[in-house]
């Protein structure tokens, strides 16, 4: 049997199925690897920054827990909207590698996407900060 080339790609193999407990442990270890791709990303780790922060300030300024959840719960969201977006770039690239409008489509309706949710938790930030001020 004569070894491929350099300049040939070998296929990796796929990995078997797993099932029962084993599942449980090779999906956390997918979502930990999911993670560590999203966190390469500059535009996840600012969030990560920016949303971890105000989740901190809510709680130095005496937020009701009830706000501080829920105000969570869409900072979870936009992390989770980023990683799909993320997936749709990777993607985009990997199936169309040149300039194309509906790569560009793609990749700017998950940004859009991605922005919403910036919105909807700089107004759920705001609007928390002017229950506390009242």
């Amino acid at each position: 049997m004569t070894q491929p080339k350099a300049s040939q790609k070998t296929s990796p193999q796929i990995p078997p199925k797993v099932t029962g407990l084993a599942h449980l442990f090779a999906a956390a270890r997918y979502s930990l690897g999911g993670f560590q791709r999203l966190i390469a990303e500059a535009a996840a780790r600012q969030e990560l920054a920016i949303g971890g922060a105000a989740i901190i300030l809510l709680w130095v300024l005496g937020a009701p827990g009830m706000q501080i959840g829920a105000f969570s719960i869409l900072f979870l969201l936009l992390l989770a909207i980023e990683a799909l977006n993320t997936a749709i770039e990777v993607l985009t690239d990997l199936v169309s590698p040149e300039w194309s409008q509906q790569a560009k489509h793609a990749k700017d309706l998950g940004s859009l996407a991605v922005a919403l949710l910036i919105g909807a938790n700089t107004a759920c930030f705001a609007i928390i900060l002017l229950s506390l001020l009242n």
